[in-house]
């Protein structure tokens, strides 16, 4: 039938994916809301008597150089890890939204500084501008999600501008301007609904750069200190032993990467959604 895409052999694989990729997410919620439901080994809890045992029907992942349980480290550290990243694309994205409407509703020379400004920004590597940011305000916890948020500031501000932009030469928002209404009406009710449609995708695919951040600086010293579970600490505290105990940094290690592959397909997923184009499963 014309105007409908036949299905492609990539399709039943491509949306095993989506699923699984979901599933994960999934579990990844379940250990940072609730972990003694998955594990209730104390993360903690350290036995030098079992330190660096391999994996086992005892300790699945095997313990670290202190003896303690790398599974039930792992799945509490998901909790250090996604709230720190949820909390910095959180305060991204609402930074992001302020700045890029007010450029966009600027006058013509105050847009043209802020885009310059948000340009020059986003041309640095979003884990250096963040090292930059620590080394100016500290390290600790708090410190490094207003670092990362503010890395990645910049990218939700050019988005919301540039759609700012489009939404406010558009003809209801010139509309609404004729009939005398308020800027700050014109602004909440025309604008910034109209505004919004791109950042929940922007926000998933964020949300995993900024765990990368986060664990980056955790790894660097900068985050979450031991004996704190995260994981970007773990595989700090892990690279002296890797020649004797790989399963310390594989399985933190192997998180970061799972959380990362996972928010990206789903973040793609939402992207093509919004883009209005064919989903994966070849339906136009």
């Amino acid at each position: 039938m014309a105007g409908v895409l036949a299905p492609t052999p990539w399709a039943p694989r491509l949306g095993a994916r989506i699923v699984t990729a979901q599933l994960f997410l999934l579990l990844l919620a379940l250990a940072a809301a609730v972990p003694s439901l998955l594990t209730p080994v104390d993360p903690l809890q350290a036995d030098p008597l079992t330190a660096l045992a391999p994996p086992s029907s005892e300790h699945w992942f095997g313990t670290d150089h202190l003896g303690r349980d790398v599974l039930a480290r792992v799945v509490h550290g998901a909790r250090f890890s996604l709230g720190i990243s949820l909390a910095a694309t959180g305060l991204a994205l609402t930074a992001g939204l302020l700045l890029g409407l007010a450029a966009g509703l600027a006058p013509r020379w105050l847009d043209e500084l802020m885009t310059r400004a948000f340009d020059v920004l986003s041309t640095l590597p979003e884990i250096l501008f963040a090292l930059l940011v620590i080394a100016i305000i500290g390290p600790g916890t708090a410190n490094v999600v207003v670092a990362i948020a503010i890395a990645q500031l910049p990218n939700y501000a050019r988005v919301v501008r540039a759609q700012t932009f489009v939404v406010r030469r558009s003809g209801y928002v010139e509309q609404a301007v004729t009939h005398g209404h308020r800027p700050w009406v014109i602004t909440t009710r025309h604008v910034l609904p109209n505004v919004l449609g791109p950042l929940p995708v922007l926000a998933t695919i964020g949300l995993g750069t900024a765990i990368v951040a986060a664990a980056g600086l955790s790894f660097l010293g900068m985050g979450p200190q031991p004996p704190a579970a995260e994981w970007g600490a773990m595989l700090s505290e892990a690279r002296n032993y890797l020649r004797v105990a790989w399963w310390e940094a594989f399985f933190p290690g192997l998180a970061v990467t799972a959380t990362v592959i996972s928010l990206t397909v789903v973040g793609r997923r939402l992207q093509r959604r919004f883009e209005g184009r064919p989903s994966e499963r070849g339906v136009g």
